[in-house]
């Protein structure tokens, strides 16, 4: 969360109401994302079945992917809780549909992931039929398709799992997709924000998308590799068709084979200099969330603990 302390006060009272259902200890582990306002005291109270409360503020904002991260190495390196939830505090996420993603990952044995597929979006035309677009490259692109957020449930394996790739830093469900964590999704409905708007701007959702595809690079580089190649075979057979069919031919046909063949080539060397440079980052470890996340931290605080 980022100064959104009235959303996360709003918010705890709800999952108080689900953890009093489900019979089992729950913990509340908020990431403060270097908010200006600092947790206020009276967050933790007037609570009756969550265990504990605490706040991890870190030392600056890094954006909500990467906050997760940091969230998700803080709880693997404690190996203290055998589930973990990962939702937003603004109240999109629904505190109710906790219980139906906790079942399927209870009940099925064969998955470590369940994500919440939204069946429907509240947002804008314009929003949503960007959003399309994005899915569809994002499919033509890395051939994984886009349905879910953040919100979901995992086992402790699939934490350890995710903490040890440096893919979380840059997108929490593309990495889960990326490490072949077996993961399933459960549909719900998408919720409201419970005060406030959205600090999140346009430039920021795009520098989402393209963080998702990232983590999927070499599928990219590859792909775009592969397209570029076969356009300039196909630019030069059709610079070589127009050459024989002389002036009987269309007017103007071999100055566009021209064209798009110069493009296409140049299109073919940029993308092999793109899938070269991706693949030779595989020597590197890069950002390794359970190694690394401790420099952001700069403190904790609890505000309830019944243990």
């Amino acid at each position: 969360m980022f100064e959104d302390w009235e959303a996360l006060g709003s918010l705890l009272p709800r999952l108080d109401a689900v953890a009093g259902s489900l019979n089992v200890p729950v913990d509340v582990f908020a990431v403060d994302d270097g908010s200006p306002r600092e947790c206020p005291n009276d967050l933790g109270r007037a609570l009756r079945a969550l265990t504990s409360v605490r706040v991890v503020r870190l030392r600056r904002n890094v954006g909500h992917q990467r906050a997760i991260a940091i969230g998700l190495a803080l709880l693997a390196e404690r190996a203290e809780h055998s589930t973990v939830a990962v939702m937003d505090a603004d109240g999109e996420d629904r505190a109710e549909d906790l219980p139906l993603l906790l079942e399927r990952l209870l009940r099925d044995r064969s998955v470590e992931v369940v994500f919440a597929e939204r069946l429907r979006r509240t947002e804008s035309v314009v929003f949503r039929a960007l959003y399309q677009a994005y899915r569809a490259i994002h499919l033509a692109l890395t051939g994984v398709r886009v349905r879910v957020g953040n919100f979901s449930v995992l086992s402790a394996r699939a934490v350890a799992a995710l903490v040890a790739m440096p893919e979380l830093w840059n997108h929490y469900a593309a990495a889960v997709f990326r490490s072949r964590l077996p993961y399933a999704s459960v549909p719900t409905a998408r919720g409201e924000r419970l005060h406030g708007q959205s600090k999140m701007s346009f430039v920021s959702l795009v520098a989402h998308g393209l963080s998702a595809m990232s983590v999927f690079g070499e599928t990219v580089g590859v792909r775009l590799l592969v397209t570029s190649l076969v356009l300039t075979v196909a630019s030069a057979i059709a610079f070589g068709l127009s050459l024989a069919a002389g002036p009987s031919g269309p007017p103007g046909a071999a100055q566009w084979s021209v064209v798009f063949l110069v493009l296409s080539a140049q299109a073919l060397v940029a993308s092999a200099f793109f899938a070269f440079a991706i693949l030779a980052s595989r020597s590197g470890t890069g950002f390794l969330p359970i190694r690394d996340h401790r420099f952001f931290v700069l403190g904790e605080r609890v505000l309830r603990d019944t243990a």
